[in-house]
């Protein structure tokens, strides 16, 4: 047994948290994971609005908005220069040396520089839009949307600046609050005010502007608080020579962040510079494919359970050279993932019509595209967490991986838009991520030596490939809806009864 076996005890299913880390860190693990659950299963309520959108104004509606929130999304990515991921680190390390004044510099400084560099962005842009769009051929409704959704950058910046510094402190409740809460209660009332008030065209978009300002002031809010007691700045602390630190850390963690953010949100926006020029992309088809992005998209905020108290955490282990714990908290935190990933995955895949059929029946054609999308979101959300183990010792490597996969994703989704349409955009954010896995892999096992990263994802793999056989001849010996259901059904079953079969043997290990 190795000493990293010792201090970190027997590997433990998903319902034990507390075994994942040395014992100075399993409180925080356990307490930040499931607070962290909470609040996405809180910021999944938002598919009420989208699901607003699509029932009250239709898929061409749903289609422009997604492209006009994907774009301002990718866009926010430059404006907020990775100085959301940059402040979790140094405010981390900032409180593990006890110096609290020096992290309430750090985040009022961080919220200065991410809000301005947005709001001048964002005046930019839309400037760009208003005098270019239409002459690059994009559809005139498209142009407008966009320049009303740019307006939302600001706050979108003050909304995720905020979090990240409560999570630099280790307090994951405050995103349940504002995002979880706030962002979706104040979201689906704008837009229904906005449709009463005749702000039709724009609704969505209004909605969002005003749902995401709530958050980011509630955000700011919540993470001032944290610092009431702080005692008064440093004299020697120097905001100048601190804002140098911080964007010379935070360079190479924009370039591939927003790099991530184009792979990520590449298959919708081009979907939308596409419109009427490759076979079967519509506004229709569009927003179909948008609501299963949506839908999908929800795999991706699994890792948020996990990765904002995972990325403090390892930021203090590796930062004392303690790769070994480094290494087993990672492979095993892969493990639960993993386990709550596959079955949401199987059942998007053998449900997908059923589950899209909540927005209207025109969107059910789109059950393939859903199951694509799902495999994809799914294999993103279990490789970001490597991203978090590279950012935090040699973020500049994670920029290589990413220029290589974005590079792939957009020649990959051009040539298959193209050709394929929307199919061809499902395939095409499917294959960079899985090049990104392999990329990660390579990069833990050889820069970092680590034996085997995700050494402890063999249980899993092992209980799904056991439930797809009954699964499958379940969903083609039934036709129909009733097929879908029964398929994934069959598949939660014998899932569920390996992951209980599975546990009991762990906990008889343990009494060994």
């Amino acid at each position: 047994m190795t000493p990293s076996e010792t201090t970190l005890g027997p590997l433990s299913p998903p319902g034990d948290l507390g075994q994942i880390a040395p014992i100075d860190h399993a409180a925080e693990l356990k307490r930040g994971a499931w607070t962290n659950l909470i609040a996405m299963l809180a910021s999944n309520f938002r598919g009420i609005f989208t699901f607003l959108v699509a029932r009250l104004l239709g898929p061409a509606a749903l289609g422009i908005f997604s492209v006009a929130w994907a774009t301002t999304d990718l866009v926010s990515k430059i404006g907020i220069f990775g100085l959301d991921d940059t402040i979790i680190t140094f405010i981390a390390r900032a409180e593990a040396a006890g110096d609290r004044a020096r992290s309430r510099a750090l985040f009022r400084l961080a919220v200065f520089l991410v809000v301005l560099q947005c709001a001048i962005l964002a005046v930019v842009s839309i400037t760009v839009v208003r005098l270019f769009g239409n002459r690059v051929g994009l559809d005139p409704q498209m142009v407008a949307a966009l320049s009303v959704m740019l307006c939302a950058m600001p706050v979108v910046a003050l909304y995720r600046i905020n979090t990240a510094v409560s999570r630099g402190m280790k307090v994951m409740r405050h995103d349940i609050f504002s995002r979880g809460i706030t962002e979706t209660i104040v979201t689906t009332l704008a837009f229904l005010a906005a449709l009463w008030i005749g702000l039709k065209t724009f609704a969505p978009e209004i909605a969002v502007i005003v749902g995401m300002g709530a958050s980011g002031v509630v955000a700011l809010f919540l993470a001032s608080s944290l610092f009431r007691s702080a005692p008064p700045r440093p004299a020697a602390l120097s905001y100048r020579k601190e804002s140098r630190r911080l964007l010379g850390y935070a360079a190479p963690i924009c370039a591939y962040d927003f790099l991530n953010a184009v792979i990520v949100r590449l298959d919708v926006v081009m979907l939308g510079c596409f419109v009427g020029r490759a076979p079967g992309v519509t506004l229709t088809t569009l927003g179909i494919y948008g609501a299963a992005v949506e839908v999908a998209g929800g795999l991706r905020k699994i890792n948020q359970a996990f990765n904002p108290i995972f990325a403090p955490i390892v930021a203090g282990l590796t930062v004392d050279g303690d790769q070994d714990h480094a290494a087993v908290a990672f492979s095993r935190v892969s493990q639960w993932m993993l386990w709550i990933l596959l079955p949401i995955v199987a059942v998007m895949v053998f449900a997908g019509s059923v589950i899209l059929g909540i927005y209207g029946p025109v969107f059910r054609q789109g059950g393939m595209w859903l199951g694509i999308v799902a495999i994809a979101c799914a294999t993103n959300a279990f490789v970001s967490l490597a991203e978090t183990v590279i950012m935090v010792q040699r973020p500049r490597l994670n920029l290589l991986n990413s220029i290589i996969t974005c590079a792939i994703a957009v020649a990959a989704n051009f040539w298959l838009i193209s050709r394929f349409g929307v199919t061809g955009a499902a395939f095409g954010i499917l294959l960079p991520y899985l090049l990104q896995g392999v990329l990660r892999y390579r990069a833990l096992r050889l820069v970092f030596r680590w034996r085997n990263p995700w050494g402890d994802i063999g249980h899993p793999l092992i209980a799904a490939v056991l439930a797809i056989a009954p699964a499958l001849v379940c969903r083609v010996t039934i036709g129909g809806i009733a097929g879908q259901l029964v398929g994934a059904a069959a598949f939660l079953l014998v899932y569920g009864l390996a992951w209980l079969y599975y546990r009991k043997s762990e906990s008889r290990q343990q009494l060994l």
